[in-house]
């Protein structure tokens, strides 16, 4: 098949030399005070005067800031990453006014992820070295993969995590990604803790949990650190170790979930999944600390772009869709399962099941469903007691609770 370019980011870790991490750390200094002050001048022009103040108008206070005694360090540093960090914050502002956001908040020193972004005038891509504008020599990349041939960064992104390691990420247009060919298959696929997928073909793939597995290590590096001065060097090192451990988790987990989703992308042509409200479960305090470490929002985004990427199709069933309570084989829906009945048995009909694998496979009929109907299909409401049924909203179809990704 014909190979489709695709945007797609790289990324690596590097070394930097003392020269060239103080130069970032102050870039990313400038970075956090541009955004929170451009971000100041347009909450004070709305609160004070109803004036919206657009990307061009702070990108000329911008230039005023640097003129200034207060601000004259903001010119030592590259102004590429400073007017992306205003391209930042009016995107930011953009969703806020669509609907998709919350309002934009300051970022803190300690908080926010430290990170600058150069376009194409503020870096230098030439014979594998990458040497970023106002700063002495290219970057030592450890080079883990080879960028596509013949690809050209657009952007790139710097970043330090918590743990003290360096990252530099490149976008780039890669044209080797080729869709898949067409299979038969159609998987649903319902999530859970205790086995972190459960596949309609019956298929169980187990949690592996890794934070629990590091558990012991983080509290022991957390109670060192409690035990630290606060603002000592002590502390720096303790809180470095923490972070390392947690760094450690994620890494293992991300790789997990790109392996599980690759395999599942390409083994099924359709992949059903639940759209489950991930921040709302994390209000349970008894089960926030496991949802957190299966990572089923990870999880759902992987899936979505590689499928993208590959030409596969991913269908979320509503969250209301009654999966657990419904017959995988008569479609009669019982009152309750309680969370502690790990068998499913149908009230009308002989079925007795594993409860994650019925859900898996009315998942996927509800999928196989939307499919059917070509368009989003609402669920069947109840008509409430002394109220017509020529009232009613009018319905598309029977099926309950489902929605087109």
């Amino acid at each position: 098949m014909k190979a489709k370019p695709v945007k797609r980011a790289f990324k690596y870790r590097f070394h930097p030399t003392d020269e060239q991490a103080a130069e970032l750390t102050r870039t990313f200094g400038c970075v956090r005070r541009v955004y929170n002050l451009a971000l100041d001048a347009r909450t004070t022009a709305w609160s004070q005067r109803q004036e919206r103040v657009n990307y061009n108008a702070t990108s000329a206070m911008l230039t005023d800031w640097k003129k200034t005694a207060e601000l004259s360090f903001l010119a030592e540093v590259s102004s590429v990453p400073l007017q992306q960090a205003l391209r930042h914050l009016q995107a930011a502002f953009a969703n806020f006014w669509a609907g998709w956001a919350k309002y934009p908040q300051f970022k803190s020193k300690r908080k926010t992820r430290r990170a600058a972004e150069y376009t194409r005038s503020g870096f230098r891509f030439r014979d594998g070295c990458l040497t970023l504008a106002k700063m002495a020599g290219p970057l030592d990349i450890v080079w883990s993969r080879p960028l596509p041939e013949g690809a050209e960064p657009s952007t790139v992104t710097v970043s330090q995590d918590s743990a003290g390691r360096w990252f530099v990420s490149m976008l780039c247009e890669d044209v080797s990604v080729k869709p898949l060919p067409v299979v038969d298959a159609v998987v649903g696929i319902d999530v859970g803790i205790t086995a972190l997928l459960t596949l309609s073909t019956g298929e169980k793939i187990a949690n592996p949990r890794y934070e629990r597995r590091e558990r012991e290590r983080l509290a022991k590096a957390q109670r060192n650190l409690a035990k630290k001065e606060n603002g000592s060097r002590n502390r720096d090192k303790a809180r470095v170790k923490v972070a390392r451990v947690h760094a450690r988790i994620a890494d293992r987990r991300r790789d997990g979930l790109h392996k599980l989703t690759t395999r599942l992308v390409h083994e099924n042509q359709v992949v059903v999944i639940e759209d489950l409200s991930v921040q709302n479960m994390l209000r349970n305090r008894t089960l926030a600390r496991a949802i957190s470490d299966a990572a089923w929002s990870e999880f759902r985004s992987m899936l979505e772009y590689k499928a993208g990427w590959y030409g596969r199709t991913v269908i979320t069933v509503e969250r209301w869709y009654p999966s657990t309570k419904t017959c995988s084989g008569c479609r009669y829906v019982k009152a309750s399962v309680p969370l502690g009945e790990r068998t499913f048995r149908c009230g009308r009909c002989p079925l007795v099941l594993d409860r994650d694998v019925n859900a898996a496979r009315n998942i996927k009929a509800a999928g196989l469903a939307v499919l059917a109907c070509g368009a989003a299909v609402r669920p069947q409401r109840r008509i409430p007691r002394g109220q017509s049924a020529m009232k009613q909203e009018p319905r598309r179809a029977t099926v309950a609770g489902l929605s087109a990704a």
